[in-house]
């Protein structure tokens, strides 16, 4: 299949940016915690990333300005639109039902002959009988009189006036509710701004998720940057470990903001979803395993702690250590922080507290899923399936001659 032409100019701005760095893809990929796979795929168009901010670390690496910067971000919206309509299911066609004949249908009744010819001579009964008395007539009710209809409305419009200049603003669900502040302050916005990808896959391949359905109600496996689609469409959730990166940039080139510490807080756990597992592997696995944050969420109190990543790519595997906090941003040099949660016991919800402080100020922002908790279900004990592509069918991992 053609490669849409948004996604072609996106990928060529890509590789003009990789060129221009001259770093091997395994090198940049370290930087931007991908695989060198993955980069690739970025780079020839077969993938478009399901998220700006990775292209745009990218592009921070590789020296762009602010307009290279903004035009790279207008292919990359292009081509992320090209992507979804390339991804949208065609409607399925729903086949005409014929009415089926009924059973025991009634004799229809025959229709009715020509009857006599009229009498001339005869009385119109259609003609109104002038010595016949006249029907009553009903007569209209009376409503109300329109200036007090009038000066209803006017008491309510005022009323709704009232109630909105003296009464509490109203809030919607998914609106953050406002920081307390002192009377008369406005809240001063964050430092920093931050961002999630939480639709990972492990080396941009291999990932598992729980899905409640059977698997010829399952479609085959996305390519990784189509993972929220599918998994929104298939109501599905993480099963055994979900990878969150959260990007963090600040908003001045100069003043810092300091990241202190990541904590986990997990605000429901229930026995594992009784769902089928589905693993996405395909067999393109990368070489790079970035460095991140370990959560174990079946701990009473789960930490986030560091751990080393492991490089692969040469003759020789060589570890990329681990950093942890404090971490400091600024709006050229962003960080990306990812996390691993993993549960083999329940079904949590969590969500991430990341601790701040800038130019005088502390704070802690909550991390979540748009809104919503994050969620990790356990998947021990599941039937597991994975994709066979030959057959285009979904088959267990012994009939695939796989473990585990």
């Amino acid at each position: 299949m053609p490669k849409d032409a948004a996604v072609e100019e996106f990928a060529g701005l890509v590789r003009a940016l990789k060129a221009r760095d001259g770093r091997s893809y395994e090198a940049l990929g370290r930087r931007l915690s991908v695989s060198a796979s993955t980069l690739h795929r970025y780079c020839s168009g077969a993938t478009v990333p399901e998220e700006f901010a990775v292209v745009d670390r990218l592009a921070l690496l590789c020296g762009a300005d602010e307009e290279e910067r903004r035009a790279l971000e207008a292919a990359w919206t292009e081509a992320d639109r090209a992507r979804r309509r390339a991804a949208s299911p065609a409607p399925t066609p729903v086949p005409a039902v014929s009415a089926a004949p009924e059973s025991n249908p009634e004799p229809s009744a025959p229709e009715p002959g020509p009857g006599p010819a009229p009498d001339p001579t005869a009385p119109d009964p259609s003609a109104a009988d002038p010595s016949a008395p006249e029907a009553p007539r009903a007569r209209p009710r009376r409503g109300a009189p329109a200036p007090l209809l009038v000066a209803a409305a006017v008491a309510l419009v005022v009323l709704a006036l009232a109630a909105a200049l003296l009464g509490h603003p109203t809030r919607t669900a998914s609106a953050p509710a406002p920081a307390s502040t002192a009377p008369g302050r406005t809240a001063a916005p964050l430092p920093f701004t931050w961002s999630i990808g939480s639709q990972l896959w492990e080396g941009g391949c291999g990932h598992t998720y729980l899905v409640d359905r059977a698997p010829r109600a399952v479609a085959p496996p996305p390519v990784a940057a189509d993972s929220g689609a599918w998994a929104g469409t298939h109501g599905a959730v993480h099963g055994g470990e979900a990878l969150v990166r959260i990007t963090v940039q600040g908003r001045s080139p100069s003043d810092a903001v300091v990241l202190h510490a990541l904590h986990v807080r997990v605000v429901d756990r229930a026995a594992p979803l009784p769902w089928n597992a589905y693993r996405m592997d395909n067999g393109c696995g990368g070489a790079v395993t970035p460095r991140h944050f370990a959560v174990d969420l079946d701990r009473p109190r789960p930490l986030a702690r560091p751990v080393d990543g492991l490089d692969a790519s040469g003759a020789e595997v060589r570890k990329i250590p681990a950093v942890s906090f404090p971490y400091k941003v600024t709006s050229s040099d962003p960080e990306e922080l990812l996390v691993s949660a993993w549960t083999a016991g329940c079904d949590c919800r969590w969500y991430l507290e990341l601790e701040w402080s800038a130019g005088g100020r502390t704070g802690t922002v909550r991390i979540t899923d748009g809104g919503k908790p994050f969620r990790t279900s356990g998947t021990r004990g599941r039937p597991a399936y994975v994709h066979d592509s030959a057959e285009g069918r979904w088959i267990t991992d012994s009939d695939s001659g796989q473990t585990g």
